[in-house]
Parts: structure tokens; C-alpha cells; sequence
């Protein structure tokens, strides 16, 4: 699948720009050029080359504090998706074989996690355990999961009445046999589509929530700290929200460009893109000589 996603041009722009943003989550506390948390009497100043993007209200260079910050943007985002991958799909694929009760228990809670307003009820739960990225990540991540729930269930109910499927179940396979062999290889494609969508609307939540100065304890940076500080000073510094909600748009950007190209190269869309690259690339008709084949 990874080829094929890297055939396309939208798979390869998306991957050069995820693997920009993990790079710069990784190394970008070690590349910010002076301290993120320094202040100094140069408040709000313009971009020069002691300060390439300026400083902010308390003189604290401002490309520091988005390089530095990018790690809590980035790992919140992957805390979300991977909380709510691992409540989501493994109920999902396990209420098409453990029972009524089951299936129906959990069809229940995910019409439940529906209903309820993720934001606002990450509020409360921070409320509640204190002002932390970690909790919010989490309580955020079980409430998107049954979007893992309804697509792994939706792709194991196309296969759970293959013949292979039953031919194993009547041999007296285990559930887990069965899941690891025949049904994990067709339900990693909707996942994978599932799992880069919902990395982007991660960076979304924790800008949000950090917008709000929820979940991160000042004066740590972020991402959707900076765009709120930013938009208080816009008389001074009307460039300055660009660079974060430039990062915060383009990184979004590339999870559902990455989304999209995983859907084009899987199932039969993407049998259909092989078949016709093959026809292009395949053999020329034979060449005639003095007018005989």
C-alpha cells in the first residue's frame, strides 16, 4: 500500500509534508535558535534577523516558540488518533463475532460517544482532573472512536460471510485467528483512511482546545497558544497569526490529502488505477516487417 500511496502525487506531497512536520516535532526544540520561554524589553518586534519572526508581547522570540511548540501539537494529534484506533476498532471488529449482548452494548455507547459534544466535554473532564494535554488527548480520543468503531465493523461485516471466513469458523478457528488472518488485511485500508483523517482533526482539537489555553500550562508554547496571543496584538503585528495558522492549515491539509490517497490506491478503486496503469505500461503491439506480422 505504501507504493501505491507514493505512486500518486497527492500520496507523495502529503508524505514529504507529514514527514516535515514530524521532523520539525522531533528536532524543533533543538533547532529554535534562542530560548522559546526567555523574555526580554524587545516586545513586538518585527521580523529582523536576531528575530525571525519577531517577538511577541513579552519579548520572547516568536520562531523559537513555534518550532518548540510543534511537539505538543504533533503528539497531542497522535495521542487522539491512536486513543481512539485502539477503543474504536477492536470493538468494532470483535462485536461481528462475540454475540448479541456485545453487539449490542457497544452499538449502544458508540450511539452514546456520538451524541456527545467532544469539546465541551473534554472541558469538563479537564475540569475535573486538572489542566492537562494528556487527559484532554485521551477523553477526546475515546470520543471520536466510534468513528474506528462503524468503519472497522462496516468492513468486517463485508467479510464476515466469505467463504474463507466460514470455512475457518467451522474448522473451530478462535476469533483471533480468524481476525488476524483473514479479516485484519481487508480492514486496514478504511482504517488507514480513518487514521489520517482523524490525525488532522486532532491538530484541529488541540489548537482549539490550546486557542482556549486548555490543556497546556503556561508559558509552555503551542500552536493554538501563539495564534491566541497573536490575534490580541493584530494593531501591532498583523502578520504575526499567519506562521501558526499556516502550520496548524497546511498540516490538516496533508492528513486528508494522505486520507484521500489511501482511499484511491485500496479496494476497487485501487485495482482499477492498477489495471489501467498496466494497460499504459504494458507491452506494444507487435511491429510489422516489409508488411507481414
Amino acid at each position: 500500500m505504501v507504493r501505491r500511496v507514493l505512486s500518486l502525487t497527492s500520496g507523495r506531497i502529503a508524505v514529504v509534508i507529514l514527514v516535515l512536520i514530524a521532523l520539525l516535532a522531533v528536532c524543533g526544540p533543538w533547532l529554535a535558535p534562542q530560548d522559546p520561554l526567555a523574555t526580554s524589553d524587545n516586545a513586538l518586534a518585527s521580523a529582523s534577523g536576531a528575530h525571525w519572526l519577531g517577538t511577541d508581547h513579552l519579548g520572547r522570540d516568536v520562531f523559537s516558540r513555534l518550532l518548540d511548540g510543534s511537539r505538543i501539537s504533533v503528539l497531542g494529534s497522535l495521542e487522539v488518533a491512536l486513543t481512539a484506533l485502539v477503543v474504536g476498532a477492536v470493538p468494532g471488529i470483535l462485536s461481528v463475532y462475540s454475540g448479541r449482548v456485545f453487539e449490542w452494548l457497544t452499538l449502544r455507547l458508540a450511539d452514546t460517544l456520538v451524541a456527545l459534544p467532544f469539546m465541551l466535554f473534554a472541558i469538563a473532564v479537564i475540569a475535573l482532573l486538572g489542566n492537562g494535554i494528556t487527559q484532554a488527548m485521551l477523553v477526546t480520543g475515546v470520543l471520536v472512536s466510534p468513528l474506528f468503531y462503524r468503519v472497522s465493523r462496516a468492513a468486517t461485516l463485508a467479510v464476515a460471510r466469505s467463504p474463507y471466513v466460514e470455512a475457518a469458523i467451522v474448522s473451530g478457528a478462535s476469533v483471533g485467528w480468524i481476525v488476524r488472518r483473514h479479516v485484519w488485511v481487508k480492514v486496514l485500508p478504511p482504517i488507514a483512511v480513518a487514521l489520517a483523517q482523524t490525525i488532522g482533526v486532532g491538530f484541529v482539537i488541540v489548537s482549539s482546545l490550546t486557542f482556549l489555553g486548555i490543556g497546556v500550562q503556561p508559558p509552555a508554547p503551542t500552536w493554538g497558544g501563539l495564534l491566541a496571543t497573536d490575534l490580541c496584538y493584530l494593531s501591532h503585528q498583523p502578520w504575526a497569526p499567519v506562521a501558526p495558522a499556516l502550520l496548524i492549515m497546511v498540516t490538516v491539509w496533508a492528513c486528508n490529502l494522505l486520507a484521500d490517497a489511501i482511499r484511491d490506491v485500496s479496494g476497487e478503486a485501487g485495482r482499477a488505477l492498477a489495471g489501467r496503469r498496466r494497460a499504459r505500461t504494458g507491452p506494444s503491439a507487435p511491429v510489422t516487417v516489409g508488411g507481414s506480422r
